[in-house]
């Protein structure tokens, strides 16, 4: 049974950074692709970054340059570091796990999500 559980989300002002933690269980974690995704009060779940078995890395434009999304199989944790966060960036944010796939950046592919961990920029 597949189980995610996000950690380190808090409030931040403009500028800052944070690291978000998913520790997973359940699965195979080295074979399997992991991803974040986020969503904002009264939008829609999106995609931020992901991350193969092999270590290749994917990132929405809005975060590109800013966050980086980091694996450690042998701990079985995927992590998502912020800097330069902007009010923009506030959301509660998801890790997902899956095979990869061409399709893996919608949310829609994906019934699996831990409980999210909220992220707050204020300006």
């Amino acid at each position: 049974q597949v189980q995610l559980a996000e950690s380190g989300g808090g409030l931040v002002q403009a500028g800052g950074s944070l690291r978000l933690s998913c520790a997973a269980s359940g699965f195979t974690f080295s074979s399997y692709a992991m991803g974040w995704f986020r969503q904002a009060p009264g939008k829609e779940r999106e995609f931020v970054a992901a991350i193969r078995w092999s270590g290749g890395t994917y990132y929405a434009d809005s975060v590109k340059g800013r966050f980086t999304i980091s694996r450690d199989n042998a701990k079985n944790t995927v992590y998502l570091q912020m800097n330069s966060l902007k009010p923009e960036d506030t959301a509660v944010y998801y890790c997902a796990a899956d095979r990869w796939s061409s399709g893996f950046a919608d949310p829609a592919r994906h019934d699996r999500w831990g409980q999210g961990t909220q992220v707050t920029v204020s300006s």
